[in-house]
């Protein structure tokens, strides 16, 4: 640019001398800064309302949808609770099918007679083991046996009503 003169004459001239182009700087700064703060309050003003707008549409989203997923989280909990008592079932049926297996065998009814009706084979002399706590825990009423069983009935039903008396 040395040698060579600014086209234009004096205004081109002035166009380039330091202040000028300080004060042009300047101003193109401040316009810069204007527009980007008007673009910024707009944006803010449209980022605001499409904000409200958002949260409007999930608030209602979740007001909608809070019923039917409290609804399905208690059937969720309904229905592995039914599971859990449906595999109880199966186990408590699988035990009573052993059972049954069981008493099938002659040999395990017989067992389970003998012990639980205190029976004994012909021939044999059953004993049964009476503590100290067995007669006052079951007292026997004197002479019930030589009664008929109708008053033996009674006289039960006689002290039930005086006991809940």
């Amino acid at each position: 640019m040395v040698g060579r003169k600014a086209p234009g004459g004096p205004r081109d001239a002035d166009r380039f001398s330091t202040s000028t182009r300080l004060r042009l700087i300047g101003e193109q700064t401040a316009e810069r800064v204007y527009r980007s703060q008007t673009r910024r309050q707009a944006r803010r003003s449209r980022l605001t309302g499409r904000a409200a707008l958002l949260a409007l549409v999930l608030c209602s989203l979740v007001v909608a949808l809070a019923y039917p997923m409290r609804q399905y989280v208690s059937q969720q909990a309904e229905i592995d609770e039914l599971r859990r008592e449906k595999a109880e079932r199966r186990e408590e049926v699988e035990r009573l099918r052993d059972a049954k297996a069981r008493w099938q065998d002659d040999r395990f009814a017989e067992q389970q007679i003998r012990a639980r009706l205190h029976y004994v084979r012909p021939g044999e002399t059953g004993y049964t083991v009476v503590g100290p706590d067995a007669t006052r825990a079951r007292p026997r009423t004197e002479g019930a046996t030589d009664r008929p069983w109708y008053a033996n009935v009674w006289d039960g039903v006689d002290k039930a009503d005086r006991s809940g008396g």
